[in-house]
C-alpha cells in the first residue's frame, strides 16, 4: 500500500468509504499503486491500466484505454467527448453503485487487454515545418550546409527557423543568419549550450 495514496483518500473526506471500497478491489489484482498527476494510478508491467479520483458529485474510475472494454453494462463514459479518444471514466455517485466483482471484470479485462498490447496513442498534431525564404535560400546554394541542416531533429530545425522567422528586420535576419550558418555545419543545436 502507497503511503501517498492513503493521504489522497483520506483528504477526500466525503468519499473515504467509496475510494476505500475501490482500493481494496484494485489491490487484489496484480498491479502497482503509484501517484501520478496528484491521483491515485494503478500500473501493470510499466503500463497505466486504471485512475482513481474524486470529484464533487460523484468518485470513479479512469481507465486509461477503456475505449478497448466491452463495456457490456453501459457503465462506461467519455467524459470530453470529442476530445477524449483513449480514455473511459466509471462513476459513482454513491458507497451502493460500487459492485466490486464487477469493478474486478472491468479491471482484468483492462489488464488482458494492455497484455495483448491494444494501445490507442494520442494523435500529434504535427506542424509542418516552415523554412523562411532568407534560410531556403542559403540551403539551396550551399549543399553541405544543407546536409547539416538535415541531420537534425524536427524540434533543432524549427528552433532555426523560428529564430529567423521571429525577426522583423531583413537586417536583423541577415545577422542571425550569419550567426546560425556555421552552428548548423558543426551539428550544434541553436540552444545547446544552454541545455548542458
Amino acid at each position: 500500500m502507497n503511503s501517498k495514496v492513503t493521504e489522497y483518500i483520506n483528504d477526500k473526506k466525503i468519499w473515504t468509504q467509496e475510494l476505500n471500497l475501490l482500493r481494496s478491489v484494485l489491490l487484489e489484482l496484480p498491479l502497482e499503486e503509484v501517484i501520478k498527476w496528484g491521483s491515485p494510478v494503478y500500473v501493470y508491467k510499466g503500463k497505466n491500466i486504471v485512475g482513481l479520483s474524486a470529484f464533487k458529485d460523484y468518485c470513479g474510475l479512469w481507465f486509461f484505454q477503456g475505449c478497448f472494454l466491452n463495456d457490456d453494462e453501459k457503465v462506461l463514459i467519455n467524459a470530453q467527448e470529442g476530445k477524449t479518444q483513449a480514455m473511459r471514466q466509471w462513476r459513482f455517485p454513491k458507497l451502493e453503485s460500487i459492485q466490486s466483482d464487477l469493478v474486478k471484470k472491468y479491471v482484468l479485462e483492462a489488464i488482458k487487454n494492455s497484455e495483448e498490447g491494444k494501445e490507442l496513442k494520442p494523435q500529434k498534431n504535427v506542424k509542418p515545418l516552415i523554412i523562411p525564404n532568407e534560410l531556403q535560400k542559403l540551403l539551396d546554394e550551399n549543399g553541405r550546409l544543407k546536409e547539416a541542416f538535415e541531420r537534425f531533429t524536427l524540434s533543432k530545425k524549427r528552433e532555426f527557423t523560428n529564430y529567423i522567422s521571429e525577426a522583423k528586420r531583413e537586417a536583423t535576419k541577415q545577422k542571425r543568419i550569419e550567426k546560425i550558418t556555421p552552428m548548423i555545419i558543426n551539428g550544434a543545436g541553436l540552444y545547446d549550450k544552454y541545455k548542458n
